[in-house]
């Protein structure tokens, strides 16, 4: 299990990388469309990803996004919480 220092570099990035395609995953839970554990468990695969320093330049360079970058491991998951 990773670290709780891990866990929270993946966590924001998880976040911003939502807020850059418009995923509210705040709003997603309070519609029922995400679980806490399935939040969690979009934490722990993010910590699996090989290309943390590339998503937080994508982030850095980033204001709004149509899509995630190809190594987003929770990629298809963010745009399918998006909101209109």
């Amino acid at each position: 299990m990773p670290g709780q220092k891990t866990l929270e570099h993946h966590e924001e990035l998880m976040t911003r990388m939502a807020q850059v395609v418009g995923a509210d995953l705040d709003e997603a839970e309070l519609r029922g469309d995400l679980t806490p554990e399935m939040r969690d468990d979009m934490v722990l695969s993010c910590t699996g990803c090989t290309s943390p320093g590339d998503c937080a330049r994508f982030l850095d360079a980033t204001e709004t996004a149509e899509a995630t970058p190809e190594y987003c491991r929770n990629g298809m998951i963010l745009l399918a919480l998006r909101t209109s």
